[in-house]
């Protein structure tokens, strides 16, 4: 936590953090272990096999089982830690279909949140102890990384695209966010906090002051106010079911409708034309914010929520 000043091993507040903290010390083991040997190996034959007078060398018999011990046993730990690290990292590449999806983006020298209700943060990011939670992110101008050491989370903010994160806080208090990735003259002063509750206190606090509309709320008043309902409502290509969806596009290639599609096809329409339609859709670039293509993406997104009854 922050307030615990210096601390041997940091804390473990996420689902993630022990099962990178396990492979982290398996890594530590195994490294110091063959240091150690290799070391006093290195002393032991040094020693044992020094110049003296009157002794001449000796010549060497290839011992094929000792070639064999030395080569199987680094090759099965490396595997082992090659499929112990690819599990962990493909766990974190899949968020559950229930994880709450905050915004996230990066900015000089500072952090904008905002969570699905609309409420809006600087520099902290509050969550509900206990619930998935995917980080939806982007850079407004150069290369960022969100980091925070007691969730064992760091990824990279991309101007021009978007990364996504996910964890599931598990441990109550405040913790420590960071940019890792160098971003101009005040990147030691892009700090903040994140703050795990109870998701009662976490209810409240969203409650506490009135927040902004929320993303796909905003989104469907830009699909509006830029009347792409004008096509997409009438004589276009639906959007409802579109995102996550396989596209076929008019040179004979596929591509799944991530948000990095959505983007593209905002921004530039006609870098994919999907087949059946004629590129007539005009690019929004330089007239939309990073901040407005999110919102965009969020309603987009939101058609293939069920109404609830």
């Amino acid at each position: 936590m922050m307030d615990k000043g210096f601390q041997w091993w940091p804390d473990q507040a996420s689902n993630f953090a022990g099962r990178v903290d396990s492979l982290f010390i398996f890594l530590i083991g195994v490294t110091t272990f063959f240091t150690l040997l290799i070391f006093v190996m290195i002393v032991y034959l040094a020693l044992k096999y020094r110049r003296r007078p009157g002794r001449k060398p000796q010549p060497v018999h290839t011992s094929h089982a000792l070639e064999l011990t030395w080569t199987i046993i680094p090759f099965a730990l490396t595997l082992v830690m090659f499929f112990w690290g690819a599990g962990i990292f493909i766990h974190m590449q899949h968020p559950p279909d229930d994880a709450m999806e905050i915004h996230v983006m990066g900015k000089q020298w500072m952090w904008k949140i905002q969570h699905p209700t609309g409420k809006r943060e600087i520099n902290e990011l509050h969550l509900p102890r206990g619930r998935p939670i995917k980080l939806f992110m982007t850079s407004q101008d150069v290369i960022h990384s969100f980091y925070m050491p007691a969730f064992r989370v760091k990824q990279d903010v991309l101007p021009g695209r978007y990364t996504s994160q996910w964890f599931t806080p598990i441990r109550d208090g405040e913790y420590h966010l960071f940019c890792a990735e160098y971003c101009g003259t005040d990147h030691s002063r892009m700090i903040g906090k994140v703050v795990v509750m109870e998701p009662a206190a976490y209810q409240a606090w969203l409650a506490g002051t009135p927040g902004d509309e929320s993303p796909a709320v905003g989104g469907a008043k830009l699909f509006t106010q830029f009347q792409c309902i004008t096509c997409h409502g009438q004589r276009g290509p639906g959007l409802q079911g579109v995102f996550g969806s396989r596209r076929k596009f008019t040179d004979g290639s596929e591509q799944t409708a991530d948000e990095n599609y959505l983007r593209e096809s905002i921004l530039n329409p006609s870098a994919k034309i999907v087949a059946g339609y004629q590129p007539l859709m005009p690019t929004y670039q330089g007239q939309l914010t990073e901040e407005q293509v999110m919102q965009l993406i969020a309603y987009i997104k939101s058609l293939n929520e069920k109404p609830s009854k």
